[in-house]
């Protein structure tokens, strides 16, 4: 069957998520980690209550339903962002850590397998090599010594380890839940913790600037909002390790956003970079 084009849900997730880095550059400066989070989040789960109210999304019906999408949600969206979001403000390059999230579909390639029986073939790890072989020509030039700085290297880690398992959780025990519903239950339990991590660990005060509300409506709304939702339906609706080959253009995704917004040169490596990464996941989703 001949290659199938990335689909309009997979493409909106990239530019979106990848747009969530540009967020990130901006809000840090003005808040904390765990406050920006723990707010982004709680606008997040207002505005998909509303949305699950507006579209009549049916909510989950036992409490075992509830833990499962509270924990996948804990995962995928609240350890993942916690871990990213501290590694870049104690001082890693968002490069860096965007590299170390672009194993993310070489973890879950492996453990596929076992935990959810897909099969993951040689067409599909040919193309999660080359996934990772154009991010890192990317994103090779902004990897420099903040790469060895240890804790927020093993943060980043973190970050990836959560998101893997939780997009694994999610397929395996959430197959039933509605993005909208779902995601306000997921952003509510992340905007809880995170608001407990502020209370105990932060003290610098939110600088309410314009540049800082304007970052924090784009992740709550764009990213968490937008990009979270249409996730949910592609692990849903598909293999999980296909879905995961997508996260290899989420840096590039974030690379084009900080040159057009930023004015950070894209070099000719890292335009080959972008077209083997490219090429790489047009591989990994082809049936």
């Amino acid at each position: 069957m001949p290659a199938l084009p990335l689909p309009p849900t997979a493409l909106a997730f990239v530019a979106l998520y990848g747009a969530g880095f540009v967020g990130a550059r901006l809000g840090l400066p003005h808040a904390p980690p765990f406050a920006f989070l723990a707010l982004r989040f709680a606008i997040a789960a207002s505005l998909l209550v509303l949305l699950a109210k507006a579209f009549g999304a049916p909510w989950p019906r036992q409490a075992r339903e509830w833990l499962h999408i509270a924990t996948a949600g804990m995962l995928t969206v609240g350890i993942f962002s916690a871990g990213v979001f501290y590694s870049i403000a104690l001082g890693m390059a968002p490069a860096a850590s965007a590299l170390i999230i672009a194993l993310q579909p070489i973890l879950i390639a492996i453990a596929a397998p076992t935990l959810l029986g897909e099969r993951v073939g040689r067409q599909r790890w040919l193309g999660l090599l080359l996934g990772l072989a154009g991010v890192f020509l990317v994103l090779r030039q902004g990897v420099g010594a903040d790469a060895a700085a240890l804790l927020p290297g093993l943060l980043s880690v973190v970050a990836l380890i959560g998101l893997s398992a939780g997009n694994l959780y999610q397929k395996f025990r959430c197959t039933t839940m509605h993005p909208f519903s779902g995601g306000a239950i997921q952003c509510a339990v992340c905007a809880a913790g995170c608001l407990l991590g502020a209370l105990l660990y932060e003290e610098a005060p939110v600088a309410w600037t314009g540049e800082f509300l304007i970052a924090l409506l784009w992740m709550a709304v764009v990213v968490s909002v937008g990009a979270v939702s249409l996730l949910v339906v592609l692990i849903r609706d598909g293999e999980v390790s296909r879905v995961a080959g997508l996260f290899f253009l989420v840096p590039v995704s974030a690379a084009i956003c900080d040159w057009l917004l930023f004015g950070q040169q894209i070099g000719t490596s890292q335009w080959l970079g972008i077209a083997i990464a490219a090429g790489g996941v047009v591989l990994t989703n082809r049936r």
